[in-house]
């Protein structure tokens, strides 16, 4: 620890982080292996659940569009639900400035997603093209030129002071990133428990802070879709950045403390912590909606029995819908989609408001379960 923390300068490039893994003995603890026990209880809880409802894609399209919001918000960049929800239900809304970049957070999350299913693996290009799809840029690693430091954040005396200076050059970051993803692959070289290996290479990745920017963001998307690789979740539905939001100082801090001290024990039980907590907030959220889902179904059925019965799913799909959403193979005109809104308007179910020239329709119940923090 001392060697560490002697070569380490925060104002140089700390080109001689070291690589993965780091020494058993700071990672394996009786602590560590009961935040391990309680974070795979509530991830397989969550995984096994969310198999259980109708239709998986209203957690695809509320959950994951939830954590881009929290986790652009983590950068300071804020927007309000309503606002997001009526981007994707009517292309004529408009998308402009912070709804903007959540939803291109969204649009990488389900770039890397892909790759994911496609690759089996998580690879340097796939994190290149997270970067890019969330900073809309066609540069790739940071090069040597670009002086890169990490500035204390706040109001407060200390504020924009040097904090953390990543590795500089391409040469040095790719070794590092090689290392990082060889770590998070290669399961018969690196034989750890696969949360375990999450919160050490989150750490990783953030140091490396391979990217201009957007590392945190990027560093995020990873964090889940290395949970889809390993299998402890099917889908990108966890809810992380809320609670890295709650504890945004300790995290900042933890993590710090790994660069300065070589403390990797207090940051992966934070970080196994997060996943556990978050996996229950998840599971209360999905156990809503599916009361809520069988109660809007019931009551469809016995209102409104023409309406087929798998209509009920795609108003679960994300709390506004237009009629033009409804439009398929099997309805596929528009004055029948109208009515059949009109008619769950008059149930108490949707509310309609007016943008621009078309009328969209809000399942006020879903977007206050959402919304709920």
């Amino acid at each position: 620890m001392s060697n560490l923390i002697e070569a380490y300068d925060r104002n140089k490039p700390f080109n001689s982080l070291p690589l993965l893994p780091p020494d058993d003995e700071k990672v394996e603890t009786k602590e560590v292996y009961k935040a391990l026990n309680n974070a795979n209880k509530a991830l397989a809880e969550l995984k096994g659940i969310a198999k259980k409802l109708p239709n998986q894609s209203m957690l695809v399209n509320t959950i994951a569009l939830r954590e881009a919001k929290a986790s652009t918000e983590i950068e300071n960049i804020f927007t309000t639900d309503d606002e997001l929800y009526k981007a994707l239900t009517i292309s004529e809304y408009g998308l402009k400035g912070n709804a903007k970049e959540v939803l291109r957070y969204r649009q990488a999350l389900w770039k890397g997603y892909h790759d994911i299913v496609r690759n089996q693996a998580l690879t340097i290009e796939t994190m290149v093209g997270i970067y890019q799809e969330i900073k809309q840029v066609h540069d790739q690693i940071r090069p040597p030129q670009t002086e890169t430091k990490i500035l204390k954040r706040g109001s407060g005396n200390l504020a924009g002071e040097v904090v953390y200076t990543p590795p500089r050059g391409t040469e040095v970051i790719l070794q590092k990133l090689n290392n990082l993803t060889e770590y998070m692959n290669d399961d018969i070289k690196y034989p750890y428990d696969p949360l375990l290996k999450i919160a050490i290479s989150h750490y990783q990745f953030e140091a490396i802070h391979p990217f201009r920017d957007g590392n945190g963001r990027a560093g995020r998307i990873l964090f889940i879709l290395f949970m889809i690789q390993k299998q402890l979740l099917d889908l990108p539905i966890l809810y992380l950045s809320s609670y890295i939001i709650r504890q945004k100082d300790e995290y900042y801090e933890l993590l710090k403390n790994v660069t300065t001290l070589g403390r990797w024990n207090p940051w992966i039980i934070f970080m196994l912590k997060a996943i556990e907590e978050t996996a229950k907030y998840t599971i209360s959220k999905i156990e809503e909606i599916d009361r809520l889902y069988s109660r809007t179904s019931e009551l469809i059925n016995d209102k409104i029995p023409s309406i087929r019965k798998d209509f009920t799913g795609k108003l679960f799909e994300q709390p506004y819908i237009s009629p033009k959403k409804l439009l398929d193979n099997k309805i596929r005109s528009l004055n029948t989609a109208k009515r059949y809104l009109k008619q769950l308007e008059s149930l108490g179910v949707l509310i309609p408001e007016k943008i621009g020239k078309e009328t969209i329709y809000l399942n006020i119940d879903l977007f206050n379960i959402l919304s709920e923090s």
